[in-house]
């Protein structure tokens, strides 16, 4: 008697999900006229009120700032421990990667808190924005971006 187990096949791993014959899908050559605007009218929008949209936020980086439109809370808050649909690759040093598994585990030992090094980063960003939300030019941020 063999001791391996009976795995599935390919074919019943990669079988079609739809239901009856295989039917070829629709080929469309182009959006009809105003589809667009059916499009947006249809999808409700999903950011709370008073929060800007992601694009408009993502504008507002560029905006000099007197010009910027500020609806947040002076205070940001990170996001915590949530399934996060959006990602950055953030390329660090040996070192610094070494002194944030330290944070991480100086967080645990030290303080109870069992995080990971994501929500260390999210955390860290958050004040970092609140900061230069707060004090603008004599924001730390800007302060060591200047390299002073």
């Amino acid at each position: 008697m063999s001791r391996r187990t009976s795995l599935p096949g390919a074919s019943e791993l990669f079988r079609s999900t739809r239901d009856g014959a295989e039917q070829p899908l629709p080929v469309v050559s182009a959006p009809p006229a105003g589809a667009a605007e059916l499009l947006a009218a249809a999808v409700p929008r999903t950011e709370p009120a008073g929060e800007p949209a992601v694009a408009e936020a993502a504008l507002a980086v560029h905006r000099p700032a007197g010009r910027r439109k500020v609806d947040r809370d002076a205070e940001r808050r990170p996001t915590g421990r949530e399934r996060h649909d959006e990602k950055i690759t953030v390329y660090v040093s040996a070192e610094e990667l070494m002194d944030l598994e330290r944070a991480r585990l100086t967080l645990r030992g030290d303080h109870g808190l069992a995080v990971d090094r994501g929500r260390i980063v999210r955390e860290a960003l958050a004040v970092a924005l609140a900061d230069l939300e707060a004090q603008g030019d004599s924001s730390t941020l800007v302060r060591r971006l200047h390299g002073g």
